[in-house]
């Protein structure tokens, strides 16, 4: 490490007695200011030659496993957001079944149940507490598409 260092060190000493050497037997003009650029340059190559001789290796950098990790965290988060949309779809459904039926003057608590189609959370089964409503059913599965089949009613427990 120590040799390194000094190899290091003394390169960059005789590129700078090169340099000011190469000015000092250069006329003044556009030429100097040329080989000044240059020299410059050498010199900032001398002073960073040691960092590509750097191994990176020791950082351990497994790009596989990050991808690995952000694919699940992406599957993850996509499969939160669904069942959140599924809930909200639910709730959202099942207090526009329970206006309805408030406005049918007919009191019941709802449940909603969804299903994926095709990537999207759809109503597909309703249960309800509260008296039966023939009229409320009917518009149960005209409005919302749920058969009177997929309706469960719990008459009595409201």
């Amino acid at each position: 490490m120590i040799g390194a260092i000094r190899g290091w060190l003394l390169s960059i000493a005789a590129v700078t007695l090169f340099l000011t050497l190469v000015q000092l037997l250069t006329p003044e003009g556009t030429l100097r200011k040329i080989a000044g650029f240059t020299g410059g340059l050498l010199l900032l190559t001398a002073l960073l030659r040691p960092l590509g001789q750097i191994d990176f290796g020791w950082l351990g950098l497994e790009l596989s496993d990050y991808s690995e990790m952000i694919e699940e965290q992406t599957a993850e988060l996509t499969r939160q957001e669904k069942e959140t949309l599924a809930g909200r779809i639910a709730e959202q459904t099942a207090a526009y079944i329970s206006d309805k039926a408030d406005a049918l003057g007919v009191r019941v608590r709802v449940r909603v149940e969804t299903e994926e189609r095709e990537g999207i959370p759809i109503p597909v089964s309703v249960e309800l507490e509260g008296p039966w409503s023939a009229e409320l059913s009917v518009w149960i599965e005209a409005e919302l598409g749920i058969p009177a089949e997929r309706q469960v009613w719990h008459e009595g427990k409201n």
